[in-house]
């Protein structure tokens, strides 16, 4: 009598899944649906839980399978990067000043601040954000002080002076990082997941080439309309 592990296509949950409904097809992470089409597709979603920058599928930054950019499978190859976007030097000081600018702010405030301009895309690290302050009071542009037992940041006259006149050049940091219809995409987004998923478990070898063909359309069209093209509707 053949046993699940005699069969090394059968794919294998790793644990009690809990509730009715969730035994039927589970495909491989790197078989057509969460391969090179879905993967990718997971790791835009972004968020933390979510999808993510490390998302499922070979392809996806960071994530599982053989194709990912640095090797995805815990066996050999390291672990591709998790977390939110990381942010320049630059960036960081143009968003401490213009948030110091709107009223005095501790290290972690402005850390959530941005995390909570940016839907969570952008947290930087408390490593980036206090020698990035060290360095503005170096300059003369924030004067740190104590309240509450915590160091407290302000701008200086110079620094209130400097934002002023940077205004342009300091930009809106948190948008550009932050990617500002990030929520509207990940919506979306989840919502394509959801309704691949269902296919996967549940459709014909039919309905899931057929996903996995408008997934690799729809991921080439997406592509050209970053580059600023017109997506060719006879593709």
């Amino acid at each position: 009598m053949r046993t699940h592990d005699d069969n090394p296509q059968t794919p294998r949950s790793s644990g009690r899944r809990g509730g009715r409904g969730r035994r039927g097809f589970l495909p491989s992470f790197d078989g057509p649906m969460f391969g090179p089409v879905y993967g990718p597709a997971f790791a835009m979603a972004g968020g933390p839980g979510g999808f993510g920058p490390g998302g499922f599928g070979p392809g996806g930054p960071g994530g599982f399978g053989p194709r990912g950019p640095r090797g995805g499978h815990h066996e050999g190859g390291r672990r591709g990067p998790r977390g939110p976007r990381r942010a320049g030097r630059g960036e960081i000081r143009a968003a401490i000043l213009l948030l110091l600018a709107e009223q005095p702010m501790h290290g972690y405030q402005i850390i959530g601040e941005l995390a909570d301009r940016t839907d969570g895309r952008w947290r930087p690290s408390a490593g980036a954000v206090y020698p990035a302050l060290s360095l503005l009071a170096d300059e003369g542009l924030v004067a740190i002080g104590e309240e509450g037992g915590r160091k407290l940041a302000t701008l200086t006259d110079e620094g209130t002076a400097y934002v002023e006149q940077h205004k342009d050049e300091l930009g809106t940091p948190w948008e550009q990082v932050g990617h500002g219809h990030g929520r509207e995409l990940r919506h979306e987004l989840r919502a394509l997941a959801d309704a691949v998923e269902q296919v996967a478990r549940t459709g014909t070898p039919e309905q899931v080439a057929s996903v996995t063909t408008l997934l690799d359309k729809a991921r080439r069209e997406v592509y050209l309309t970053l580059a600023g093209e017109a997506p060719d509707k006879d593709r």
